[in-house]
Formats: C-alpha cells, structure tokens, sequence
C-alpha cells in the first residue's frame, strides 16, 4: 500500500510561485508513474502534470505548460510540482497520485491506484 503526502501549498499572489512535493512510502517508487491533479471549488478534477521514472517522461496540461514543471526523485521517493506565474485561476486543491508506471495514458485520473489528501493552492490577484 502506496501512501503519498503532499506539502507546500499556500497562499501566493498572481505571478509568484509555489513548490509542492510529494513524499511517497510503501512501496517501490520505481514502479509507479506520478501524477499531480487539480480541484477548484464546484469543478470536476483536472490533470496537471505527471511524469514517468522510466526515461522521466513528462507530461503537461495545456493550461499549465511553461509554467509548471513536474520533477521527481527516485533517491528520495519523491515527486515535486514547480508552480510558476501563477494565475488566480490556478486556485485549487492539488493531489498527488501513484500509478502503474507502464499505463498507456498517465493524463487520466483512473490510471492511478493512490493518491495523497491534497494541498491548498491559492492565488489572489
């Protein structure tokens, strides 16, 4: 059983940044793909960015790329989420999510098995 524990939410202005992390346990991070995703009040949840271990393949949303940066280490089972010029509309709960390092499409919710309680996001303007 995979637990993940996200950290490094807070409260930015529009065009600060944030770091969140992720710190995973329970299992063999190597196995696993990682994933960040988004909930904003009254909203479905969203996918962010996720990255693969083999090869460090890296994936973005449209509304996000060249902005955040998805990053992870392997030494220290952990996956980070760089979180650039940020935009109020980036305010959200932002979940962190393990799954199957080899499913075909990792931009998905259901393609992970955990996921941490998530991490406060938000960007006044």
């Amino acid at each position: 059983q995979v637990q993940l524990v996200e950290s490094g939410g807070g409260l930015v202005q529009a065009g600060g940044s944030l770091r969140l992390s992720c710190a995973a346990s329970g299992g063999t991070f190597s196995w696993y793909a990682m994933g960040w995703f988004r909930q904003a009040p009254g909203k479905e949840r969203e996918f962010v960015a996720a990255i693969r271990w083999s090869g460090g393949s890296t994936y973005y949303a449209e509304s996000v790329k060249g902005r955040f940066t998805i990053s992870r280490d392997n030494a220290k089972d952990a996956v980070h989420l760089q979180l650039n010029s940020l935009k109020p509309e980036d305010t959200a709960v932002y979940y962190c999510a393990a799954g199957p390092e080899f499913a075909r499409n990792i931009r998905v919710g259901v393609a992970y098995d955990y996921w941490g309680q998530g991490t406060q996001v938000t960007v006044s303007s």
